[in-house]
């Protein structure tokens, strides 16, 4: 909130958001993931309102965040004038079992825009196929030889996005949770062209600013406290990306 106030209007053509859960996690020690629920969403509701501010009219706004909490910041998005496009389900699962309760399966990505989109780039996914005999799961109704050959139209519901396991997609410092690649493959395509501005005000372990980097995109960062981490895994390679064979077609 010292940097947001200090970005011009309508400069910035998308903003993606991953900001803490408010669960208790450690991110480091200028950081508190466990306020008070009222606390927390007024905090939330500050930054969102400064992130559309800095939106182009067309913009787009991605916040990724558990379903409990995108309720409530999806219906001040709305108060603040954005227009709903999608709410995006990602099947991880990230938890045991909770007594009384279906078992908690999906993260929630809003898509809102500031008006009609600006850019609004169609993806393909692969023809899904089975993992042990490779044969296509689907038969689409007997019209499969009708099918783009580059694919079917991407979802809002993306069963296909791997897990941050591996110590080469993860910074050596930060050790919570960082997003797979892939999510901000589709996020940057979707949404802005070669040149666009993405601005992300939770740069955790710097996933959003290596795929700008990769796509050609320019972009904004802030992070507290691993900002030096971020930097030296730009400079040094380290962010390594999921692969992604998503078809994105051209304007």
């Amino acid at each position: 909130m010292k940097i947001l106030p200090l970005i011009k209007d309508e400069v910035i053509d998308t903003v993606f958001a991953d900001p803490p859960f408010n669960i208790g996690k450690t991110y480091g020690k200028n950081t508190d993931d466990l306020k008070k629920e009222e606390d927390y969403l007024r905090w939330c509701k500050g930054w969102l309102a400064q992130c559309v501010r800095t939106l182009k009219p067309g913009g787009a706004l991605f916040l990724y965040n558990l379903p409990k909490w995108n309720i409530l910041f999806g219906a001040h998005l709305f108060e603040l004038g954005m227009q709903f496009r999608h709410w995006i389900a990602l099947e991880i699962s990230a938890c045991l079992p909770i007594p009384g309760r279906l078992h908690p399966s999906h993260y929630s990505l809003l898509y809102f825009s500031k008006g009609k989109p600006k850019t609004f780039r169609k993806i393909r996914t692969p023809i899904e196929r089975c993992r042990h005999c490779s044969g296509e799961i689907k038969d689409y109704g007997g019209h499969r030889s009708a099918m783009n050959p580059n694919g079917v139209n991407l979802k809002d519901v993306w069963t296909d996005i791997p897990p941050v396991r591996h110590r080469k997609f993860k910074s050596k410092n930060r050790k919570a949770n960082a997003l797979s690649t892939k999510i901000l493959d589709r996020v940057v395509e979707m949404s802005t062209a070669p040149g666009g501005i993405i601005l992300d005000p939770f740069g955790g372990s710097g996933t959003t600013y290596v795929v700008c980097e990769k796509k050609r995109r320019k972009w904004l960062g802030i992070e507290i406290d691993y900002a030096a981490d971020i930097v030296s895994r730009l400079e040094d390679g380290e962010i390594h990306a999921h692969r992604n064979k998503d078809y994105v077609e051209e304007d």
